[in-house]
């Protein structure tokens, strides 16, 4: 397994809409893989393809990371069929070093796509999970984390960024 490389903002992979995963291939198999371990050694609890720079529909994710590695998800195609509730959350995001901004969210959700096999799969979360899974199918629709921040707190990592690049 490799350690991808993670695109950051305003990388313009980010801003694509993904393109469905038409079949399992030898390759999609290793980029699952790789996502998988960039995504723990990134110490994150999810990772969307185009964060590593392919814009397909491919989510990993493991409410239980980076530490215990429990309940490691890889979901081909997700589509969020339902949400309810509302819950507000501090997120953070490995494509938007040092920005966190306040999310409203669904409290939970239920997910549709398929597993590493293949196979249709629903998922009925909550809780964190709920969470990730919104944000990481958020990056599959070309939306990052600032495109939920106030104009005020974009321009402002927008310059941060700017800086960046300079030095």
């Amino acid at each position: 397994m490799t350690r991808l490389a993670v695109r950051t903002y305003p990388d313009p992979v980010l801003a694509e809409k993904a393109k469905p995963v038409a079949e399992i291939t030898p390759e999609i198999k290793q980029l699952m893989a790789d996502m998988v371990q960039t995504m723990y050694e990134s110490d994150g609890v999810g990772l969307a393809a185009p964060q590593v720079g392919h814009a397909i529909r491919l989510i990993t994710i493991d409410e239980t990371g980076p530490k215990e590695r429990k309940n490691p998800m890889v979901i081909l195609n997700p589509v969020l069929v339902d949400g309810a509730g509302s819950k507000e959350s501090e997120e953070s995001c490995l494509s938007l070093p040092t920005f966190t901004c306040m999310v409203k969210r669904f409290e939970t959700v239920t997910a549709r796509g398929q597993n590493e096999k293949g196979e249709d799969i629903e998922i009925k979360a909550e809780g964190l999970l709920a969470i990730i899974l919104q944000h990481e199918c958020d990056h599959l629709e070309g939306k990052t984390l600032v495109n939920h921040a106030s104009r005020l707190k974009r321009t402002m990592y927008d310059t941060k960024v700017k800086k960046w690049k300079k030095d």
